[in-house]
């Protein structure tokens, strides 16, 4: 069964989008077999994935929403964008705005998005949910249905403060949906490693949470290339190999997935590293 990892913030311009796209395509070339999911009625994961025209997908995270709310029987897995480096995306457009209308009203309301994926979860190794910058419905159904959360932080103090109120969310659903959410950890995002108040930030942001929630130790810096490369539809890795991003998701992709497997008691980490070699 494949592992679900949301990707959320109530905060906009945190790195979320570039995060899931990243991730996914870094996990992609360690071998593994990835879908995206953009949960954001903005479509900004299917920007950054190249589609130039939201509203001519037929296949959207709307539509299969509709399916399941109105129990219909549709192909869970046909029609799907197919990314060139290898990562299939579930895409969105305006009208998943129209769905969060709609599931207000429904009884299991939160539940819709996870039984979508556990009609495809069997087909992947990871599904990744780009969230909406909100706690609203969307992300309460993402957040429900995944195993694990990847908090993107800017090392601000607004953002830093803000981390607070999404830790209660997070904590408010796993009491009252889906007890077995846990945190990958907070990922610091578009920093400047030069900045004393940056650095600053970030202790302050380590001496809060490092105890009790994983505090990434790959810090992705600030980059125009990053913007660009979301720009043209193409990963970070395609479109500048060599940079510091790049290689800090790769990292964050080989940490995520070294973790994952030695959760396998039957797996040794020499199996493990020989595994990563393999298919690098």
């Amino acid at each position: 069964m494949g592992k679900i990892i949301a990707i959320s913030n109530m905060k906009g311009g945190t790195g979320k989008t570039m995060t899931a796209a990243s991730l996914g395509m870094g996990l992609a070339h360690l071998g593994k077999k990835i879908l995206c999911i953009d949960s954001d009625p903005q479509g900004s994961l299917s920007i950054s994935f190249g589609i130039t025209n939201l509203e001519s997908c037929t296949v959207t995270l709307p539509t299969v929403m509709t399916n399941i709310i109105h129990e219909a029987e549709f192909e869970a897995t046909n029609g799907f964008f197919k990314h060139p480096e290898g990562v299939d995306l579930l895409p969105a457009n305006s009208t998943l705005a129209n769905i969060q209308i709609i599931l207000s009203g429904l009884m299991g309301r939160e539940t819709v998005l996870r039984q979508y994926i556990d009609k495809i979860e069997s087909h992947y190794d990871y599904i990744i949910i780009d969230c909406a910058p909100s706690i609203d419905l969307l992300t309460i159904n993402a957040l429900t249905a995944a195993d694990s959360v990847i908090i993107p932080v800017v090392p601000k103090y607004l953002d830093a403060k803000g981390l607070e109120l999404l830790l209660k969310s997070i904590s408010q659903i796993r009491r009252h949906l889906n007890p077995s959410l846990t945190i990958d950890g907070i990922l610091l995002t578009m920093v400047n490693s030069r900045g004393n108040f940056t650095k600053k930030i970030i202790q302050l942001i380590e001496s809060a949470y490092e105890e009790n929630i994983n505090i990434f130790k790959e810090h992705i810096p600030c980059s125009i290339r990053a913007a660009e490369s979301a720009a043209q539809g193409i990963s970070i890795f395609n479109y500048n190999s060599s940079g510091k991003v790049a290689k800090a998701y790769s990292s964050l992709a080989l940490s995520i997935l070294t973790n994952d497997l030695a959760d396998n008691e039957e797996i040794t980490y020499t199996a493990i590293m020989k595994g990563v070699l393999k298919v690098a």
